[in-house]
């Protein structure tokens, strides 16, 4: 993952406080059973949000993006805004939030209630306030994988929060990072122990084809070995890094083969959720770069 530090912090504090782009009909190829919903996760763009989030969101519409993911909701409030109001932001600007990012920590499940906490269950009906169809946790603390047996645990935590998000109609998934396939817990693969034990009729997966490179995982390797399992994906392209192994950049510029794993996923992943995420710009300021990447992927064949 590239700035890992940054983006790590920035999840771990989001966690505490609490896309369909039409493809010309030359590319779209899609069928009600394999739709391709392309978007775009907002954190490629986190400094603009940060410093003007209505005139950013503006910008990622005028380009050509019709999904939004989020990657922030502190205190229940997506970007500063309550979710009523964002919904409006985002309705009249024509997008669609299918999509976002919050950590499910073990601060949201109250074992002696053998039930999720009500901040928690607030999280996934602001979720659906926004309309989104996914909600995603893009991390799982190094508390809950410091051995096997607390890892595989908190996976039945991970299905019970299926259960409880199809209740409000939104499905609950993970996003891996890198460790999930550098860490080994008796082993284990920290991913192999994820997909293992969650049920796919509860929590669906978010592969991030770019985040585990750092840590020695391969998108071929795992759309083959867990097929039909990979519902939505943050396509990304890598390069050789300077703080870390590899870093993000343009699609279709770095080294991981972006157009194979399209193809791959879209035949036998369960693909339909494809979200671009860029987060290291090699001196390309970060708006521009996802618009080259949206060009890309509406040439891209899959």
């Amino acid at each position: 993952m590239t700035e890992k530090h940054s983006r790590r912090s920035f999840l771990q504090a989001s966690a505490l406080a609490g896309t369909a782009l039409l493809l010309p009909n030359s590319l779209s190829a899609n069928t009600k059973s394999n739709p391709k919903n392309i978007g775009l996760q907002l954190y490629s763009v986190r400094d603009d949000m940060k410093k003007d989030p209505l005139a950013t969101l503006k910008k990622v519409a005028e380009i050509g993006y019709k999904n939004i993911e989020h990657a922030n909701y502190i205190e229940h409030k997506f970007y500063g805004y309550q979710p009523i109001e964002f919904r409006k932001i985002i309705d009249d600007l024509g997008l669609s939030m299918r999509s976002g990012h919050v950590t499910l920590g073990g601060n949201h499940w109250d074992a002696s209630k053998n039930d999720f906490t009500d901040a928690w269950k607030k999280t996934i009906e602001d979720a659906a306030i926004l309309g989104q169809k996914y909600i995603i946790s893009p991390w799982l603390d190094i508390s809950l994988r410091k051995n096997f047996d607390d890892c595989k645990r908190f996976m039945d935590v991970f299905n019970k929060c299926g259960e409880l998000s199809k209740k409000s109609g939104v499905k609950f998934g993970y996003h891996n990072h890198d460790f999930e396939f550098s860490l080994r817990l008796t082993s284990v693969k920290v991913y192999d122990i994820i997909m293992q034990n969650t049920d796919p009729n509860l929590v669906c997966q978010q592969l991030d084809i770019g985040n585990m490179y750092n840590g020695g995982g391969r998108a071929v390797e795992l759309l083959k070995q867990y097929p039909n399992r990979f519902e939505l994906m943050h396509v990304k392209d890598e390069i050789k890094g300077e703080k870390e192994p590899y870093e993000s950049t343009i699609l279709g510029t770095g080294i991981i083969g972006v157009a194979d794993v399209l193809k791959l996923a879209a035949k036998s992943g369960g693909t339909t959720e494809y979200i671009l995420e860029q987060e290291s710009y090699q001196g390309i300021p970060p708006i521009d770069c996802m618009k080259t990447d949206l060009e890309w992927m509406k040439k891209a064949k899959f």
